[in-house]
């Protein structure tokens, strides 16, 4: 089976393991996801991220964080892949948006690479907007 949308699964895999309060999650590995799984760990989604290797094959193991508290309370509340393979979502710099006003943020894939919402603003950059995060 190939996915048509690497992205939008490793979006699902961590959200799938988020609800179950999972302590790991494993992704097939790529370089975008790993540029996105640095911002996710610069942001405080995630404690971290580590390359596995086996064989030919290599994943990304993900360590999510939770809230310390007894519930232990999810950090990521949603992820949610906006543009597409099949629609692709631009945006300008005036027009790049605000996740849950400024709670959240959006990933950016720029020019200049992949970043954050507001890091793109502050750039005066626009660009292909991949997800949020919140």
């Amino acid at each position: 089976m190939s996915v048509t949308d690497p992205i939008a699964d490793m979006f699902t895999c961590i959200r799938n393991a988020n609800i179950k309060k999972k302590e790991f999650v494993e992704v097939p590995a790529s370089k975008i996801k790993e540029n996105i799984l640095k911002i996710m760990e610069q942001e405080g989604y995630i404690k971290g991220y580590q390359e596995i290797k086996e064989g030919v094959k290599k994943s990304f193991k993900i360590a999510l964080k939770y809230a310390q508290n007894p519930n232990r309370d999810r950090v990521i509340s949603n992820i949610k892949r906006i543009s597409k393979p099949g629609l692709r979502i631009y945006r300008g710099i005036t027009d790049i948006p605000r996740v849950r006003a400024g709670i959240g943020i959006a990933l950016i894939s720029t020019s200049k690479g992949l970043m954050t919402d507001k890091e793109a603003r502050k750039q005066n950059i626009g660009g292909e907007v991949i997800g949020y995060i919140w």
